[in-house]
Formats: structure tokens, C-alpha cells, sequence
């Protein structure tokens, strides 16, 4: 008989939420970094709306970036700070050079955060495993946050 339970599915917890702190603070930091590139640069009629809009992102999300490493240090670790380890270490890519159109780069947003919020799931299922309770709350906060700006980033971009 398979064990299915997720204690299996995570043979060495520890390792495995190190793991995906990591790549966590390596996608928050590109969401971030892409929020704040299309902060600077949309335009249009409503820029003022999506200018505010998006800075409301990405200084919500730059508020998360401190919280991420440091639990990773609370867990015995170095945190990652160089560019070539975030890059290494995120499954979000760069945006493409698309128009500064809003809804462009709403459905972009949109998009990347769902990828970010697969992530903190992720993050709080292995830190609920490891018996990690501050570091599941945590990722429980960032997930509310981040369901929050996928609403509002899909009712931003509906007709």
C-alpha cells in the first residue's frame, strides 16, 4: 500500500522548505521588480489609476521580501541576495517588452502572482510538514495578500 500522506511526499522537509524559500523570495522579488517596472513605465488614459495602482503592488510586495529571508535565516541558512541566485533560484521569467498598456500588463501582473501564489502554497504546505508554524503563518498572510491582488488584477482587466 502507497503512502500518499505528506510527510512522503516531503522525505526530508527541511530541505525541501529551504528549497522553495528560496525560489518564494526569488519570485516575490521579480514580481516585485515587474510591478515596479510597469509602475514607472504604463500609460494611457487611465495611467494615474494604474500608476497608483501598481505602486500599491510593489510596495506590498517589497514589504514581503525582509519577512522571506529572514525565515530562511531562522532556519540556519544564508539567504540568497545576488541577482545570479535569484535568478537561479525563480520559476517567474522576465516580463516581455510588451506595450504600457494597462490591461497588458494587469493580465501580466495577474498572471505572475498566481505563479508567486502556487509558490506560497507550496511554502506553507512543507512548513506545516516541518512544524514550521511561524514561517506557515507567514506564508498564510502572503497568501490572503496575494489573493487579494489577483482579484483586483482580474476585475482590472475585465470589460
Amino acid at each position: 500500500m502507497e503512502n500518499h500522506s505528506e510527510e512522503a511526499e516531503y522525505a526530508d522537509p527541511a530541505t525541501a522548505l529551504v528549497k522553495q524559500l528560496h525560489t518564494v523570495l526569488a519570485d516575490t522579488f521579480t514580481l516585485y521588480t515587474t510591478a515596479h517596472g510597469f509602475h514607472w513605465n504604463v500609460e494611457g488614459k487611465d495611467f494615474s489609476e494604474y500608476h497608483e495602482f501598481f505602486g500599491e503592488i510593489y510596495e506590498d510586495v517589497w514589504g514581503s521580501i525582509d519577512g522571506w529571508a529572514e525565515n530562511i535565516r531562522k532556519l540556519g541558512v544564508f539567504a540568497p541576495f545576488r541577482m545570479t541566485d535569484f535568478i537561479s533560484s525563480r520559476e517567474l521569467g522576465d516580463p516581455p517588452l510588451i506595450e504600457a498598456k494597462p490591461a497588458a500588463m494587469s493580465a501580466y501582473l495577474l498572471d505572475a502572482n498566481e505563479k508567486v501564489l502556487e509558490c506560497l502554497n507550496e511554502v506553507f504546505e512543507i512548513a506545516t510538514v516541518a512544524n514550521q508554524q511561524g514561517i506557515a503563518n507567514f506564508a498564510a498572510d502572503r497568501i490572503d495578500q496575494h489573493q487579494k491582488w489577483s482579484w483586483q488584477l482580474r476585475s482590472s482587466i475585465r470589460d
